[in-house]
């Protein structure tokens, strides 16, 4: 109900010469490209498939540490995590790599991807993994894209 409100206010806005974006709460989403899945998926299968898997979904077992005590890389669809950071935060994964606090090992658990893609490519990966996610997992990352940055 709350949505069709939030639509009507926003189509009377646009009829009055004034264009609104709707809050991510409002349950509108920004429409996936189907072209920039396809490329996000491309970049995704030679880049990131070998440790997470060539359908998204994690390696074996990723909920559980392997035999040195690390957790395996997760899956990007709706059953890891991925969903709850925002676009800036993955970004700075992909760019910067990564060390799981749960490991025990002192080495990146993902390594840096800064100099293998470009920031089109790392924007395409991210829209690729919001086609894996239901709406209620788009629409939570949706509004972790819209809060402040931590200080």
């Amino acid at each position: 109900m709350m949505a069709l409100l939030s639509m009507a206010i926003v189509a009377g806005c646009g009829a009055a010469g004034r264009q609104r974006t709707p809050p991510a709460s409002s349950g509108a989403l920004p429409p996936l490209d189907p072209a920039q899945i396809a490329r996000g998926r491309q970049v995704y299968v030679q880049y990131c498939a070998r440790c997470h898997g060539t359908n998204a979904d994690g390696a074996p077992h990723w909920q559980a540490p392997d035999a040195r005590g690390d957790m395996p890389a997760p899956p990007h669809d709706d059953h890891g995590h991925t969903w709850r950071h925002s676009n800036a935060q993955l970004t700075e994964i992909i760019r910067t790599g990564l060390r799981d606090p749960f490991n025990k090992t002192p080495e990146l658990t993902m390594p840096p991807f800064r100099t293998q893609l470009t920031d089109a490519q790392v924007r395409d990966v991210l829209v690729y993994f919001q086609s894996l996610w239901s709406l209620e997992h788009r629409r939570y990352q949706e509004e972790q894209n819209h809060r402040p940055a931590a200080p």
